[in-house]
């Protein structure tokens, strides 16, 4: 299926956008403590979630952003702006986990009756401070709220490998490439040391060898490497039945209720296993984002809609969004804490309030990154000089 024309005088894909800016706000959700809000969003309805949907934009997004650079500057210079993007990440998971840090410290000293740097976990840092400063920036201290920017950052470096194959063997190869390490990963477990210290054998959350199929999923559709599926009556009815099926095993109190849905469950729980990208969990999000795209087909407009701009701000602006939905979900936790769970509208209205946060924000850095300034500036540059004032007249005689 052809991609939607664009947005005048730009390249952009709405669904990109849209679908990934929708990601984070499920994040900021996901990430609330005790929130009850989060038994609503699509990760109790089904085996993917919303780490699915941004790997795969995020690998989409990095297609149509990278893939021309590659091929009208070269591999070595998309190789360097591949190494430059690495770079920005790998600096923005450092400020994330310092920032967050410093808040949860604040919080603790601040309201006293809960100590939130051991509700995140993060005891460990505080008190074993010098060794775990090294494996921060080493990435072999890597916190549980803090593992999807490493592993994003381990993806996007194997992206000029992957180039390569493609560019002087056949794309295949790259495709090839990818099923290799997935299944290589699966056989032999490829996992990465979060935490190297003695007695603990924990491994990054999110492991990049697997997570990496869905990644250059979307990559590979992007740059033209793999073809999707055409509209098919009979496919797009396997795909709503693989959800219908997806529901039915993923919702918990429907599978918790039933007998033999209870041992079907538990028959393909490793299949849906998050860390190593179970493979059950990417056919799942395929056969979602196949409807989806289905549905959507010529109605492509609906996303930038007065409801869908300011979802489609968010996905814009994403790497600082999605630090900012990170931070704002604790936020949001610190919030509830003192106003109030038992109470519905409270919890609504908070999540909504950081929400409402997330937007502003994207809309913030949408004018920013407009550089406002230099448009006055041009301006006042191109402004017709001002005319000098007439001189006054002469006197006249009083006599006159």
């Amino acid at each position: 299926m052809a991609p939607p024309s664009p947005v005048p005088g730009s390249s952009r894909d709405p669904r990109v956008d849209f679908f990934r800016g929708l990601a984070f706000i499920i994040i900021l959700i996901a990430h609330v403590p005790a929130n009850w809000m989060a038994r609503w969003i699509p990760a109790r309805f089904g085996w993917s979630d919303a780490t699915e949907m941004f790997v795969f934009m995020s690998g989409y997004a990095a297609g149509i952003a990278f893939g021309s650079t590659f091929v009208k500057a070269g591999w070595w210079v998309g190789t360097a702006r591949i190494g430059y993007r690495v770079w920005q990440v790998y600096v923005a998971h450092l400020t994330l986990f310092f920032f967050v840090a410093m808040f949860m410290v604040l919080a603790t000293d601040l309201f006293d009756t809960r100590d939130y740097v051991r509700q995140l976990n993060l005891t460990y840092f505080f008190e074993h401070t010098p060794r775990a400063m090294v494996g921060l920036f080493t990435m072999t201290y890597v916190p549980n709220y803090f593992d999807i920017l490493p592993m994003y950052i381990v993806v996007l470096a194997m992206m000029p490998f992957l180039v390569a194959l493609a560019r002087y063997i056949h794309p295949w190869a790259a495709c090839a490439a990818v099923v290799v390490i997935y299944l290589a990963n699966w056989q032999f477990g490829f996992g990465l040391p979060a935490e190297v210290r003695e007695g603990s054998d924990r491994v990054w959350f999110f492991n990049p060898f697997g997570w990496q199929l869905i990644f250059f999923t979307g990559f590979g559709l992007a740059v033209g490497w793999i073809k999707p599926p055409p509209v098919s009556r009979w496919l797009f009815a396997a795909a709503v039945a693989l959800i219908v099926v997806g529901v039915i095993l993923g919702y918990h109190p429907l599978w918790r209720s039933y007998e033999v849905l209870t041992t079907a469950r538990e028959a393909i729980r490793p299949w849906l296993n998050k860390t190593d990208f179970g493979i059950l969990r990417y056919i799942h999000f395929l056969a979602l984002a196949y409807v989806t795209v289905v549905l959507l087909r010529g109605h492509e407009h609906l996303l930038r809609s007065r409801w869908g701009a300011p979802i489609m701000q968010c996905g814009q602006q994403s790497l600082p969004v999605f630090l900012f939905s990170m931070a704002f979900s604790r936020f949001a936790g610190i919030a509830l804490d003192h106003t109030g769970r038992d109470r519905v509208w409270v919890v609504i209205l908070v999540n909504a309030a950081f929400i409402g946060l997330l937007i502003c924000l994207a809309y913030l850095l949408k004018w920013l990154k407009s550089e406002p300034w230099r448009k006055r500036r041009t301006e006042a540059q191109s402004a017709p000089p001002s005319q000098p004032a007439p001189a006054p007249a002469p006197a006249t005689r009083a006599a006159e």
